[in-house]
This record gives structure tokens, C-alpha cells and sequence, in this order.
């Protein structure tokens, strides 16, 4: 919305500066987008008389004036404009005079020169010339009453300044020049001019009869008939320069008059012209199958949902939106109907989208207009029109006003102790109080309470917050206390226990990784399959259908991403993601950063799939299988341990799948993806995945100092012959158990050997077809003591013991 400064001090004028002004409006909520000048700086222009225009004697196309400037003598000017003729007041640069900087950006300075050969003292200028406006059809031509003489700045008023402001949409009832000065009068405290409209005599008792058939539509319809108005008058040049510093352009005087006041007021109006209704009008809605011609020119189709006001024949305006081509004014017209109604915002809003175009009326109505003032402003309108386009037989009938459904403002009861709540500043009933005089809304006081009916143009206040809204905005915003907040800072310095959180990304790149990053909410279908979850965090509102639940794991995005790059031809995959997943947990309480009942954890998880090396020189390549997998973990895991025990996992083949454990607690599974799973996915290789517990990755325990021994350890390679179903993890686990342990520093297997089918199982070292000899290294190291035959044979044959108790294990032979 733009005005004005100048408008605006009529009805409201505050001893501000320009800038101040603004400020003020800005921080009241009416945000100043922009301030710019009427006219650019020029001077040495002045108003100028134009007593004689006579032919150049060597030009067809230029006129030598006499032109009057108020200084005795007549100045001569040469000037080439088609409407240069004698009695007319226009702009006149006089010698010396600055006019507005060309393209060039430099200002043109008037001097005395000749023009084929007749001396000129000046220059006629157009408006295009002042900068005023693109029109440079001829000479700005002034109004009779102008003051001879007079600095043309201050005869057309151009040092104005434009306020441009961007409202917010509750902000309805200051879609008006009258309106943003009630609410600067509040701000500042100056006075505010309201103005009065008296009636118009009333000489004639014509009526268009108007029937409301949808009050829900309509809450109030005004109008009056006048006629013999002549509307081939001129608009008044104050009121067209108005106009044109709202952004509005003059169109014809009939229409002019109804955006002044709409501009001025905040009331859109529509005139009809009254020879072209058929009959009475009706308001209702459109029924399906109505079209309306409009004055934009556009047809539009109607239905049940849209407002009209329709006479007899057909409909001939789009209710509060915009008028009807069939009853526009023209240079015919001599009898209108002046109509100025109230439509419900709800009954309004969205149609200007609807129809692809927006008007002034339209964006007014649809945050709300006064449903008070339709007969007063009509009489206001009506004062225009006689004063524009009367003419001696000009009669006006009575005002017809019918108000079947106006808006009953409820009351607004306002807390002050919780209006100091929100604020956050202490507030007594009397500074509200004062607030709401200024801003003129009723009230009734009671025990720490305001109760406010609104006025009826008011729509934006209907709760408790609205009124809060109101009294920090008139107390100041700048004038809110700054109160730093009161909280314990303390730092959070992470522990040297503890990787930092960029760590595995680094060491999972340098093994050849590339990092992912996927939606955290998933298809439910991966929950049950992957991971055998059925009851997930679901979404209330996800995205895509397909993306309906949290995931619980981190599976179900890397499959899919390998599933991504193999059907782009990709033949080795290595990707990765850190990220958290979601799983219920009655346990869990809300808290900083938790949600009551759901956990939320980090993992990180991988998958390889391909080859288990870049191609080289070596030949053929080998696929990777589960145990590169479970390399890159213990990578991941480094220095600590880990344990690998066979486990079963929804989404992991059942014999090539284990649990990872560390310090004696399971951190995740690594494994080859389930066959099932591999046959639906369409993989032609199954991927090896693993998922693991963040916390257990970042987990790094600091070293410890230990004596250096003083012997060096002593090896003894032992063979034992077990059955073949005693595994490696048994035989280290009884190997712990043993008394002598702490003599232990290392067992590693380094052999094993099955004998062929069918051979001497006496040639064969003594072994029988369900047996193995397995080959370990014992390091074992006595500390600061020395190890002596004896001590290091008592400590083999104490394991050996120890083996043959838990897995019924032999020397072999």
C-alpha cells in the first residue's frame, strides 16, 4: 500500500521529521518498505502564463510565447509543444533554472540561447521534462487558480514523499489513509482529524429496489440513485495527483471518485450505470452455469460458491471482487446507482486467486471492511460526484440501507498478569488501560482484568493474544526490557575416552568407504523384513506413502543405495551412513533432545558388494565375503577387541552372520544379506553388511603404562586333536579358564588338519573321520619373574588339562 505523506498529516500530524514518521510506523507494526520523493530536486522552475503563441517564422513545428512568469516583463520562448496556445498556465524554467539529470546523469541547465534565430529566454516544460510522469504529449498544463509566479515545487505540492507499506494481513483496517493516521494518532499521541460527511439534500424519491437472498454473503447493502450527472467532466487535478501517488492512475471521474475514497477510507464502492439494470438487484450466489463479463475484460464462469449481484436478466457484478462490463460507466452515462455493501471476509477470500487476478477491493474485503460506515461513506461519495459531475437538474435520491446480517463483535477479556507473562515486562492495569484509549476500543475494567469489544473494524482481534499484541506494540517494541537469559553454561568438553565424532567417517574413507546420507523415515515393509520390527514409530504426516514409519536400522538405506548403483552398471560398491535410528522404549523420558518412549540412537552401518580389491595385475578377482567385512570392523573397532560370535539376524544369512561384542557387551552383527532378501532386492551378489552401536565405536580407551618385562616371552607350538564340532571361540574361551592364564600373553592358531576321506586313520596322525588337530601358538611371558623348564612345562601341561576338561581335547601324537 502507498500514500502520501501529505494525506496522512491531514488526518493525523505529528511533530516528526519524514524519517521519524516512518520509524514510528515501522515499530508500531506497519512496516515502511520505502520512502521515496515525488519529484526529483530541480529549481528555477515557476508558474508561467502563456499570453500570446505566435508561428516561427523558420519553423512549421515551433511557436514563439509571451509568457508572464510574475516579473512585469514578458520573457519569449521558443517552444515546439503541440498544446503551447495563449491562456494557459504551465511550468516555465527561466534562465539559470536546473531541470532533472538526463540519461546522461548530469542536470540540464537552462541559459539563454536562439532557436532558428529567435532569441529564447526559458523553457516551457512538459511533465516528462519535471520527471513527474512518462506523459510528454505536450506542456503540463495548470490549473486557472494557480498562483502566478508561484515555485512550481510548491504549487503541486513536490516535496511530498511516498510511504510505501508492506501490511501483514491482519492488518485490514489500515488499508487506508485514514486508517494508518488513527493508528500514528495512537502511536504518537497527536490528534486525529476525523472527518464528517453531511447528507446530501435528497430531491428525489427513486429506489432500486434490492433484495438480499444470502445474508451469509452480505451483511449490509447501501445505495442511491442520482442522475443527470455529467460524467464527461474533468477529474480535478488535487484529486488525480492523489491518485497517482497511491500508484492509481485516472481513469474517469466516476471511477476516480470511487478509488479516492476507497484509498482514502478504506471503502470500496462500485457505480452502476443505472439505465443498464434490468429491473431490481438481487445479492445471492451465482448459480452453476453463470457467466459475468467484467470490467477487465475477462469472462469468468460462476458456481454456488461465488457471490454476485445479479438484476433480473443475468448477473452483473462479482460480488465485492469486481463490477460487471454489462453496467460499467461510459461518456454516455447520465443516471447511476452508487452501491457501497459489506461482504463477509470468508464469503470473499481466495476468489481474486481463483479467477487469476487480484484487485483493491477484493484485498480489502477479504480481511474486512467496516461494516459501519457503507451509508456514510456513500454520502461522502455522493458529495463528490455533485461537486465533479453535477450539473444544474443533478437530483439524488434517498439512501436505501438494509442490514440483514451484520457482524456482532464478542467480547476479549485481557489478563495483565498474563499479558506481563508474555511480554515478558511488568505491566500495570493502567498502562493497558491507556493503550486501549488510545487505540479507541471500549473496555470494561475489572480485578486484574480488561474486558474490550472490539469495533466492527477490527477484525483481527478475536482472542487474548490479539489484545497482548496490542499493548506491546503501542508500549514499544524498543522499549522492551533486554534481559540476558539465566542459564548454567557449562562446557561440553569431550572425553579423552572418546573418538571425535569425524573419526570413523576418516578411518571408514580410508578403507575405501563412501559416506551416505538418507531419509530418516523409511517403507514399513524394510522394518518387518530387515529388521523383524513391527510395531514402528509411524509418521502422522509423511512426506510419500512409501515413506511412512522411522527406521529402527540403518539397512534398509544402504541396500537401497546399492540397489541404486548396480542398476546403474556399478560393479564395486563400498558406501556407508551414520546416522540415527528410532525404536520404542517405554523406559525413555522426555528430556533435552528424547521424546518420551522413543529411543533414538546413533549407528553407523556399511555394506560392500563386488569385489573385494580395485582390479590389478593379480588376475582374477575374488568377491568380497564375510570376512573382509569383518576386517574393516575390527578396523573400525581398533585397538579394542572384538568378539565374534554366530548369531541370526532378520536381514543376514543364517550361517554367515555374527554378533560383535566388545568388553563382554554386543555392539551390532556383520553378515551376508538373507537369500530371500537377495532374491527380492534382484541383487546378482549378495552384499556383506554390518551396523554397529556409535557409542561403542567412538569408545577409546586411554593407555595404560606397564612394566616392560625383563625376560623375553617363551613360545610353545601345542597340536590337540578335538572333534569337529569344537570351534576356535571354544577352545580360546577354556584356554581363559585355565589356572595359569596370566602366564598366557598370546594363543594363536596357526593349523589345521583334517585327514582325507577314506585314509589310514593310523597314517593319518592318529585321528578319526569326526576329528581335527588344531595347531597353537602359546606365548607365555612371566612378568619381572624368570620362566624355568619347569614352570613354562607345568604351564602347558595346566592348558592342555584345561582342554581336555571343556572340549575333550588330546595331544596329538
Amino acid at each position: 500500500m502507498q500514500f502520501p505523506e501529505s494525506w496522512l498529516r491531514e488526518f493525523c500530524n505529528p511533530a516528526l521529521s519524514t524519517d521519524e514518521l516512518a520509524n514510528v510506523l515501522t515499530m508500531g507494526g506497519f512496516e515502511v518498505e520505502e520512502t521515496r520523493p515525488v519529484a526529483p530536486p530541480f529549481t528555477g522552475v515557476v508558474v508561467g502564463e502563456i499570453k500570446s503563441a505566435e508561428q516561427h517564422p523558420n519553423a512549421d513545428r515551433l511557436r514563439i510565447c509571451q509568457v508572464d512568469v510574475g516579473q512585469g516583463a514578458l520573457l519569449n520562448i521558443v517552444c515546439g509543444a503541440a498544446n503551447a496556445r495563449a491562456g494557459i498556465k504551465v511550468p516555465c524554467a527561466t534562465v539559470g533554472a536546473e531541470l532533472p539529470p538526463g540519461d546522461d546523469g548530469k542536470p540540464f541547465k537552462i541559459k539563454l540561447g536562439k532557436l532558428r534565430g529567435v532569441e529564447s529566454q526559458g523553457m516551457l516544460c512538459s511533465a516528462r521534462e519535471l520527471h513527474l510522469s512518462d506523459d510528454h504529449e505536450g506542456l503540463l498544463e495548470l490549473p486557472a487558480d494557480t498562483p502566478l509566479g508561484q515555485d512550481i515545487r510548491t504549487a503541486l505540492n513536490l516535496d511530498d514523499t511516498v510511504f510505501t507499506l508492506k501490511l501483514t494481513p491482519n492488518l485490514g483496517h489500515a488499508l487506508s489513509v485514514y486508517g494508518v493516521a488513527r493508528e500514528l494518532s495512537a502511536l504518537t499521541g497527536a490528534p486525529l482529524l476525523t472527518p464528517t460527511f453531511a447528507p446530501v439534500p435528497v430531491q428525489a424519491e427513486d429506489v432500486v429496489p434490492v433484495k438480499i437472498s444470502a445474508p451469509d454473503l452480505c451483511g449490509r447493502f447501501s445505495g442511491r440513485v442520482i442522475r443527470h450527472v455529467n460524467t464527461q467532466a474533468k477529474t480535478p487535478a488535487w484529486m488525480v495527483d492523489r491518485l497517482a501517488r497511491c500508484g492509481q492512475r485516472s481513469v474517469s471521474p466516476l471511477v476516480d471518485i470511487s478509488n479516492y475514497v476507497m484509498f482514502e477510507l478504506g471503502r470500496p464502492s462500485h457505480i452502476f450505470d443505472l439505465d443498464k439494470i434490468h429491473g431490481g438487484l438481487e445479492v445471492r450466489w451465482a448459480r452453476p452455469g453463470e457467466q459475468l463479463k467484467l470490467l477487465n475484460g475477462n469472462t469468468v464462469a460462476l458456481d454456488e460458491s461465488v457471490g454476485v449481484i445479479a438484476d433480473e436478466r443475468e448477473v452483473e457484478s462479482l460480488a465485492g471482487i469486481m463490477g460487471g462490463d454489462a453496467t460499467a460507466v461510459s461518456d454516455d452515462t447520465r443516471n447511476v446507482y452508487v452501491e457501497a455493501a459489506f461482504w463477509w471476509p470468508e464469503a470473499v477470500a481466495g476468489l481474486s486467486r481463483r479467477f487469476n487476478f487480484a484487485t483493491d477491493a477484493g484485498h480489502r474485503f477479504e480481511r474486512g471492511v467496516d461494516p459501519d460506515g457503507t451509508a456514510t461513506h456513500i454520502e461522502h461519495i455522493s458529495r463528490l460526484i455533485l461537486d465533479i459531475c453535477g450539473t444544474p437538474e443533478t437530483v439524488c435520491g434517498p439512501v436505501d440501507d438494509q442490514q440483514p446480517n451484520m457482524p456482532q463483535p464478542k467480547p476479549v477479556t485481557l489478563r495483565v498478569a498474563r499479558a506481563a507473562k508474555v511480554i515478558g515486562m511488568p505491566l500495570t492495569q493502567a498502562q493497558c488501560a491507556d493503550v486501549f484509549l488510545r487505540l479507541q476500543l471500549p473496555f470494561v475494567e475489572g480485578e486484574g482484568v480488561l474486558t474490550i469489544t472490539p469495533p466492527a473494524y477490527r477484525f483481527d482481534i478475536t482472542i487474548e493474544e490479539d489484545l497482548i499484541e496490542e499493548v506491546a506494540r503501542l508500549i514499544g517494541y524498543q522499549n522492551l526490557p533486554e534481559t540476558a537469559p539465566l542459564a548454567p553454561i557449562e562446557p561440553r568438553v569431550r572425553s579423552e575416552a572418546l573418538r571425535g565424532r569425524f573419526e570413523p567417517r576418516h578411518t571408514l574413507a580410508a578403507l575405501g568407504y563412501l559416506e551416505t546420507i538418507n531419509f530418516s523415515f523409511v517403507e514399513e515393509a524394510w522394518e518387518r523384513s530387515l529388521a523383524g520390527n513391527t510395531d514402528p514409530v509411524r509418521l502422522l504426516n509423511p512426506i510419500a506413502s512409501q515413506m511412512s514409519v522411522m527406521r529402527s536400522t540403518l539397512l534398509g538405506s544402504l541396500l537401497q543405495v546399492v540397489k541404486r548403483n548396480v542398476d546403474r552398471r556399478a560393479d564395486r560398491i563400498r558406501v556407508f551412513e551414520i546416522g540415527r535410528v528410532f525404536r520404542r522404549d517405554p523406559s525413555v523420558q522426555t528430556g533435552d533432545g528424547a521424546v518420551r518412549g522413543v529411543a533414538q540412537p546413533m549407528r553407523v552401518a556399511g555394506a560392500i558388494y563386488g569385489p573385494a580389491r580395485q582390479q590389478g595385475w593379480s588376475g582374477k578377482q575374488t568377491p568380497a565375503d564375510f570376512f573382509d567385512a569383518k576386517g574393516d570392523v575390527e578396523a573400525l573397532l581398533s585397538p579394542r577387541k572384538a568378539v565374534f560370535q554366530a548369531d541370526s539376524h532378520p536381514a543376514l544369512h543364517p550361517g554367515r552372520t555374527a554378533r560383535v561384542i566388545v568388553d563382554g557387551q554386543p555392539v551390532g552383527y556383520v553378515g551376508e544379506l538373507h537369500p530371500r532378501w537377495r532374491q527380492q532386492w534382484d541383487l546378482p551378489q549378495a552384499p556383506v553388511l554390518f551396523e554397529l552401536a556409535l557409542d561403542a565405536v567412538l569408545s577409546h580407551p586411554l593407555p595404560t603404562a606397564v612394566p616392560l618385562p625383563r625376560q623375553q616371552p617363551v613360545e610353545r607350538d601345542v597340536a590337540v586333536v578335538v572333534k569337529e564340532s569344537v570351534t576356535h571361540d571354544q577352545l580360546m574361551g577354556s584356554l581363559r579358564n585355565a589356572p595359569v592364564a596370566d602366564l598366557v600373553r598370546s594363543a594363536t592358531l596357526f593349523d589345521i588338519y583334517r585327514p582325507k576321506p577314506g585314509a589310514d586313520a593310523a597314517g593319518g596322525a592318529n585321528l578319526g573321520i569326526d576329528e581335527k588337530s588344531l595347531a597353537v601358538r602359546l606365548v607365555l611371558d612371566g612378568g619381572q619373574e624368570t620362566l624355568t623348564d619347569e614352570r613354562i612345562e607345568t604351564a602347558v601341561q595346566s592348558v592342555l588339562a584345561q582342554w581336555q576338561a571343556d572340549v575333550g581335547a588330546r595331544l596329538r601324537g
